[in-house]
Protein backbone atom coordinates (compact mmCIF):
# COMPACT_ATOMS: atom_id res chain seq x y z
CA UNK A 1 0.00 0.00 0.00
CA UNK A 2 1.38 3.34 -0.52
CA UNK A 3 0.13 6.72 1.00
CA UNK A 4 -0.28 10.32 0.42
CA UNK A 5 -0.25 13.05 3.04
CA UNK A 6 -1.23 16.88 2.32
CA UNK A 7 -1.25 19.75 5.13
CA UNK A 8 -3.16 22.64 4.36
CA UNK A 9 -3.89 26.33 5.52
CA UNK A 10 -6.77 28.26 5.27
CA UNK A 11 -8.97 31.04 7.00
CA UNK A 12 -10.60 29.57 9.49
CA UNK A 13 -14.04 31.62 8.45
CA UNK A 14 -13.81 28.97 4.96
CA UNK A 15 -13.65 25.96 7.57
CA UNK A 16 -17.87 24.52 6.71
CA UNK A 17 -17.20 25.75 3.06
CA UNK A 18 -14.32 23.66 2.56
CA UNK A 19 -15.29 20.25 4.71
CA UNK A 20 -18.73 20.30 2.21
CA UNK A 21 -16.94 20.79 -1.24
CA UNK A 22 -14.57 18.06 0.30
CA UNK A 23 -17.33 15.95 0.50
CA UNK A 24 -19.16 16.47 -2.07
CA UNK A 25 -16.77 17.22 -4.80
CA UNK A 26 -13.30 15.80 -3.83
CA UNK A 27 -14.14 12.70 -2.62
CA UNK A 28 -15.99 11.12 -5.38
CA UNK A 29 -13.63 11.83 -7.40
CA UNK A 30 -10.83 10.20 -5.25
CA UNK A 31 -13.00 6.51 -4.94
CA UNK A 32 -12.45 6.42 -8.78
CA UNK A 33 -8.94 6.40 -8.74
CA UNK A 34 -6.81 3.05 -9.63
CA UNK A 35 -6.54 0.96 -6.23
CA UNK A 36 -8.06 3.17 -3.69
CA UNK A 37 -8.23 2.12 -0.31
CA UNK A 38 -8.74 5.28 1.82
CA UNK A 39 -9.31 9.37 2.46
CA UNK A 40 -9.18 11.02 5.39
CA UNK A 41 -9.97 14.49 5.66
CA UNK A 42 -9.07 16.14 9.40
CA UNK A 43 -10.28 19.79 10.03
CA UNK A 44 -8.34 20.67 13.48
CA UNK A 45 -11.20 23.79 13.21
CA UNK A 46 -8.10 26.64 13.81
CA UNK A 47 -6.94 26.80 10.25
CA UNK A 48 -5.06 23.88 9.77
CA UNK A 49 -6.35 20.66 8.00
CA UNK A 50 -4.81 17.18 6.54
CA UNK A 51 -5.81 14.64 4.30
CA UNK A 52 -4.64 10.78 3.51
CA UNK A 53 -4.83 8.97 1.11
CA UNK A 54 -4.20 5.28 0.24
CA UNK A 55 -4.20 3.32 -2.53
CA UNK A 56 -3.00 0.00 -3.34
CA UNK A 57 -0.59 0.83 -5.67
CA UNK A 58 2.29 3.84 -5.90
CA UNK A 59 -0.01 5.25 -9.26
CA UNK A 60 -3.09 5.70 -7.76
CA UNK A 61 -1.07 7.95 -4.87
CA UNK A 62 0.57 9.72 -7.26
CA UNK A 63 -3.08 10.03 -9.40
CA UNK A 64 -4.57 11.47 -6.11
CA UNK A 65 -1.74 14.37 -5.06
CA UNK A 66 -3.20 15.67 -9.05
CA UNK A 67 -6.77 15.43 -8.35
CA UNK A 68 -6.31 17.26 -5.04
CA UNK A 69 -4.47 20.06 -6.45
CA UNK A 70 -6.74 20.21 -9.22
CA UNK A 71 -9.75 20.59 -7.23
CA UNK A 72 -8.19 22.91 -4.85
CA UNK A 73 -7.34 24.90 -7.92
CA UNK A 74 -11.04 24.96 -9.62
CA UNK A 75 -13.26 24.72 -6.26
CA UNK A 76 -11.00 26.73 -3.84
CA UNK A 77 -8.45 29.17 -4.97
CA UNK A 78 -8.55 31.70 -2.83
CA UNK A 79 -9.43 30.11 0.06
CA UNK A 80 -6.65 27.27 0.59
CA UNK A 81 -2.86 27.26 0.36
CA UNK A 82 -0.38 25.43 -1.39
CA UNK A 83 -0.42 22.12 0.76
CA UNK A 84 3.17 20.14 1.87
CA UNK A 85 2.97 17.17 0.61
CA UNK A 86 4.62 13.84 1.43
CA UNK A 87 3.95 10.23 -0.47
CA UNK A 88 5.62 6.52 -0.09
CA UNK A 89 4.92 3.11 0.84
CA UNK A 90 3.08 2.44 3.77
CA UNK A 91 5.69 0.19 5.95
CA UNK A 92 3.36 0.00 9.03
CA UNK A 93 -0.53 -0.56 9.86
CA UNK A 94 -3.12 -1.70 11.85
CA UNK A 95 -6.50 -1.02 11.96
CA UNK A 96 -9.45 -2.28 13.83
CA UNK A 97 -11.55 -5.08 12.14
CA UNK A 98 -14.20 -3.56 9.96
CA UNK A 99 -17.61 -5.03 10.50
Amino acid sequence: MYAAVREYKFDPKDTAEIDRKVQEILVPQLKKLPGFVDYYWIDTGDGSGASMTICKEEAGVKESIRVAAEFVQRELPSKIGKPVVIQGEVKAASQLQRV
